[in-house]
């Protein structure tokens, strides 16, 4: 079974956005960005780029077939469904919220998602949306990784030293996506300052993954492991997370997620509690590509207060680009795009390796689409080894010494990390900075000679490099544990990845499937667009703290710097 296609489209004679900027210019923007983080904040060299100047980006979701199940059960529509039945006045924001509440109320004592659920001010919003007509998100809940600030709402980072920090203002990110109409559920579990899985401070292990709640063992993807599991559950719409070595793609294919994390600086990271000020990345953890073009378009653009989101290309059409051409019944790529296959992706006899064959096989099907196979740049297994990654460690502690000379006790389980940066020479650093650009240089001299989109094993260097990247679910191990695959691109070229993206979702129906709720002595009502009836279930209200979770195991802190991105 396929999944259902949306409109029938045309290709247009537009260009993608990855085929009008300059790629020296990005290089020495990256070069930049390194010396930035050395000498404080700086102008930074604008990137070159041919296009058209002003606003490219889409102000509204488009209609959308809604699933039948997606009626039936509401915490199952997509972003896009669910626009579709507010604006045509068959959903109220305050009955989508509701049920969102009743799956919380209902079940996260088993997954451990949030850290705070905010009910009582999410219901009061959802009741001020069904009144008006607003923004491309209006009336969706929304889950927050809590390293974004909230204004008047506790930000922890789930650290301790941050346990008591209530913000005086939205970071730009959560305020964009309230004011396109989004709703704010609550905060999401995460790894403790933004390192590994979700555990508490002190390691014992909190958030599961959606698809096996009984199994803690099966990792949910850190850090940003809250957001994917609340997204996964059916407990949210979509979320947001941050990436600086994975923590948007690897929770996103861990649990069959579609999650993107952008270019550098298409997003600002004001009012985002750091970690590295060259690698973090703010973005969507999503159902489908459609859904993450519609919370990247919320979320991007430039911002004063981030110097890193200056002189870039203006955000294109990523709305437009995620959406699935039909021709006929053949199903197209709106761009004429050579997807890269490195060495090894496929070889061997593992449910992933068997999964990669099959998605490469159905991507060959779609129109103006070519699946070829690519070369590696010389040296590339030296200039992505661990120990050009660690070059990232130092911009973590730097922010954070007045606390290392104090009280390592304030970093919990993640402080080993912590003092490796602080310990790493400057000589070390700078080369590991220099090594960065030379990876930048043959990434898109070499590689993107070769292709347009690259198939990936890991987040990493496309993070180290700031390149975008996309994750998106091809299959199942036997056990039900989700398979997911990485799309890397070219600077700013998300508006080709969400391409792909959902030309292969029209062909398949893996971003639709959810897992089995897990066993809860709470039983669930009808949450349907024509029930009135209240779910019989424990819904979350006011302000609700996380219980405690129980005996899950725990992380040490001699574990996690292999497993800290």
């Amino acid at each position: 079974m396929t999944a259902p296609l949306n409109h029938e489209v045309v290709t247009t004679t537009d260009e993608p956005m990855d085929t009008r900027v300059d790629r020296r210019s990005f290089i020495h923007r990256v070069g930049a960005v390194a010396a930035a983080a050395t000498v404080g904040t700086v102008t930074l060299p604008a990137v070159a780029y041919a296009g058209p100047q002003g606003n490219l980006q889409s102000t509204t979701t488009p209609d959308v077939p809604v699933r039948p199940e997606a009626i039936a059960d509401v915490t199952e529509l997509t972003i896009a469904e669910a626009a579709t039945l507010i604006r045509s006045g068959k959903l109220r924001p305050e009955r989508l919220l509701e049920a969102h509440l009743d799956r919380i109320g209902a079940f996260d004592a088993t997954y451990q998602a949030f850290n705070l659920v905010l009910a009582d001010e999410a219901l009061a919003r959802a009741r001020s949306l069904g009144r008006t007509r607003g923004g491309a998100l209006h009336g969706i809940p929304l889950a927050i990784k809590d390293n974004y600030y909230t204004r008047g709402i506790p930000t922890t980072a789930n650290s301790y030293l941050f346990e008591k920090f209530e913000p005086p203002f939205d970071a730009t990110a959560v305020r964009r996506l309230t004011g396109a109409g989004g709703i704010v559920l609550g905060k999401t579990q995460m790894g403790p300052l933004a390192t590994t899985r979700a555990t508490t401070p002190d390691g014992r292990i909190t958030t599961v993954n959606a698809w096996t709640p009984a199994d803690p063992s099966t990792d949910p993807g850190g850090s940003s492991s809250g957001s994917a599991t609340a997204v996964a559950s059916r407990m949210a719409t979509s979320a947001v997370g941050t990436q600086t070595g994975g923590s948007i793609i690897a929770p996103s294919n861990a649990q069959n997620l579609t999650g993107l994390k952008p270019t550098m600086g298409r997003v600002s990271l004001y009012g985002i509690v750091p970690l590295s000020y060259t690698r973090d990345h703010p973005g969507p953890l999503a159902r489908d590509a459609m859904d993450a073009a519609i919370m990247l378009t919320a979320m991007a653009g430039e911002d004063p207060n981030d110097p890193r989101t200056q002189g870039l290309p203006p955000v294109p059409d990523l709305i437009t680009a995620a959406t699935p051409v039909l021709r006929g019944r053949k199903v197209g790529v709106r761009w004429r795009t050579r997807v890269g296959v490195i060495p090894g992706f496929t070889t061997g006899t593992s449910e992933t390796a068997a999964a990669r064959r099959a998605a490469l096989s159905k991507l060959a099907e779609v129109e103006d689409l070519q699946v070829v196979d690519v070369t590696m740049p010389d040296e590339w297994d030296v200039l992505t080894n661990a120990a050009f990654n660690n070059v990232r460690l130092p911009e973590r502690s730097e922010p954070f010494l007045p606390m290392l000379r104090s009280d390592l006790r304030g970093f919990g389980v993640s402080v080993t990390g912590w003092l490796q940066g602080a310990l790493l020479g400057a000589d070390e650093y700078l080369i590991g900075q220099r090594a960065k650009v030379l990876l930048l240089q043959r990434v898109l001299d070499d590689l993107f000679e070769q292709c347009d989109v690259v198939v990936q094993t890991s987040p990493n260097p496309f993070d180290a490099i700031g390149l975008p990247e996309l994750a998106l679910p091809i299959g199942f191990t036997a056990k039900g544990v989700p398979i997911g695959t990485i799309l890397g691109g070219k600077p700013f070229g998300e508006d080709r990845l969400l391409a792909v993206a959902a030309a292969y979702q029209a062909l398949t129906d893996w971003h639709h499937r959810r897992p089995a709720d897990p066993q809860s002595a709470v039983p669930l009502a009808a949450t349907g667009t024509e029930s009135g009836t209240k779910a019989d279930a424990r819904r979350a209200t006011g302000r609700v703290q996380a219980p405690a979770a129980g005996d899950r195991g725990r992380l040490l802190a001699h574990e996690i710097p292999d497993l800290m991105q």
